[in-house]
């Protein structure tokens, strides 16, 4: 039998995927790694957790398909976009990893968009205007506060790539990914010479960037020997996350949106050309899919909103969980559902790690507003749901406005699992919503990707035909015009409150 390898470098774990050349999944696994947090708005990780976390869920899953390792023809990579990998010559990591999430750069992107000429001319070079999370400004503050990594460093990888470099022992990355580090020039799909030479960022401590189904290089005798696959198996370019799943769900021609709650959420287009917000309200990236691009827009602490409520608030639902074997977000989200739509008057701005869409704000604050002697933990916890929701319907009405609509919206993550916030999104959406016959995200993408790269299929569209809509959930038009309603008053809270979080984060430092 032959079988194909999907990997995702997560934030909280490293998940692999086997998949037939069908598109039949066969197993999958996760194994953990760690985050660290060595000051309030920093996140880090080791990237050497990112390569045990590769070796030990390939085992896993291989094991768990029951096939033999030595039968995978073919390995795609996924994972968390924007993280800055620093090797020196000899391949050695200089410093943890800065992810996607670490909020430590807001003067570094001042000082991008100064030396681009402004918000606009960045904009016009790569597509995007610089936010904390992206790549060139965590490149700039390492220059600048730590000049020996900088002086040190042979090359700048991403996530992904890292574990391409220790499964190839080649510098690749491919232009979905490569779109988040704000070096692209997004258009035409290659490294921003113009935006390079402002920055003074040397254009070699890049990686050699191609097209997503590409090969990219082979499985050394080394990393063969670790993963129990062939020497020589084809290793594509694969994916960022958000593209990877929108493979993976199918969303590879215009009309198709999907709606992702993990721990950021993302609202995802495909499109067949560059379309970009003048504002650069949401991003405009390339897409895994050769010669097409795609408008993504992403709430840092969507589903993380409910895993906070879960971790700091809900302990004893934790436990009555664990002794009647339930998964705690299933008891939260029964006890939320409980709460008539709207929390009685009650909201949540799901601003727990600052927020990127529509709102570039990496001083944005969390809030519950509204609250009164009656609200108790259930309306809590649906206010937190519900205002996760009305975070991504943010990111919606701004496609929307730019003219970019969808005939059907495809749910994936913690907010495709149940049923009550199927239709919760449904309802706050005020679209149809559907379920598709995969929910495996992006290591199923960077499988099908593997396909393509091997000769399976033609195209990444061919790769997709397999995937379908299995449920679809309509708005409950009542419900809908009173989220109409609420929705309303709450994007109004960021206008008013933003003074408000800087003078908060000002207190805090």
């Amino acid at each position: 039998m032959s079988v194909y390898l999907g990997i995702d470098i997560g934030t909280s774990g490293t998940k692999s995927l086997v998949a037939r050349p069908d598109g039949q999944v066969l197993a999958t696994a996760t194994a953990e790694h760690p985050i660290y947090f060595p000051q309030p708005g920093w996140s880090e990780q080791q990237p050497e957790d990112w390569w045990t976390s590769t070796v030990k869920s390939v085992h896993a899953a291989i094991a768990q398909a029951g096939v033999s390792g030595q039968e995978v023809k073919g390995i795609g990579l996924s994972g968390q976009m924007h993280g800055s990998v620093f090797v020196d010559r000899h391949n050695n990591v200089l410093r943890r990893a800065l992810l996607w999430n670490d909020q430590r750069t807001e003067a570094e992107c001042r000082e991008i968009e100064s030396l681009a000429g402004g918000r606009e001319a960045l904009i016009q070079m790569v597509s995007n205007p610089a936010f904390t999370g992206f790549t060139a400004p965590k490149i700039l503050w390492v220059r600048k506060h730590e000049p020996r990594v900088y002086e040190h460093t042979h090359k700048i990888l991403l996530p992904k790539d890292y574990i391409r470099l220790r499964l190839t022992g080649g510098y690749f990355t491919e232009v979905s990914d490569a779109s988040g580090t704000l070096l692209l020039d997004v258009t035409q799909r290659r490294w921003s010479d113009a935006l390079l030479a402002k920055l003074m960022i040397d254009k070699h401590l890049l990686p050699e960037c191609r097209e997503s189904q590409e090969v990219s290089g082979e499985v050394t005798a080394a990393a063969a020997a670790e993963l129990d696959v062939p020497p020589g198996t084809p290793v594509v370019g694969g994916a960022g996350d958000q593209a990877a799943s929108a493979v993976g769900n199918g969303i590879v021609r215009p009309g198709i949106m999907s709606a992702t709650m993990g721990t950021s959420g993302v609202i995802f287009a495909h499109s067949d050309k560059p379309q970009t917000h003048p504002q650069g309200k949401v991003h405009t990236l390339c897409h895994a899919v050769k010669g097409a691009w795609h408008m993504m827009g992403v709430v840092l602490s969507a589903g993380g909103s409910v895993q906070w409520f879960r971790n700091k608030l809900g302990q004893d639902e934790i436990e009555l969980a664990r002794r009647r074997c339930l998964d705690p977000y299933d008891l939260i989200l029964a006890e939320a559902a409980r709460v008539p739509p709207g929390a009685e008057g009650l909201f949540f701005l799901p601003y727990l790690t600052g927020e990127r869409h529509p709102h570039p704000d990496a001083e944005a604050r969390g809030a519950w507003i509204g609250l009164t002697v009656r609200h108790d933990w259930k309306h809590l916890a649906r206010a937190v749901v519900e205002g996760a929701t009305f975070a991504m319907r943010d990111c919606l009405e701004v496609m929307r406005e730019l003219g970019v609509g969808a005939e059907q919206i495809r749910l994936s993550g913690g907010g495709a699992r149940s049923p009550f916030w199927r239709q919760l999104q449904a309802d706050i959406y005020g679209q149809k919503v559907a379920l598709i016959n995969s929910q495996e995200g992006p290591a199923y993408g960077v499988a099908l990707l593997a396909m393509v790269g091997a000769g399976v299929y033609k195209s990444v569209p061919e790769a997709c035909s397999a995937i379908r809509v299995t449920e679809e959930t309509l708005p409950h038009e009542p419900t809908r015009k009173l989220y109409d309603r609420y929705y309303g008053q709450y994007r109004r809270f960021y206008d008013v409150l933003a003074k408000e979080f800087r003078n908060i984060a000002a207190l805090s430092k």
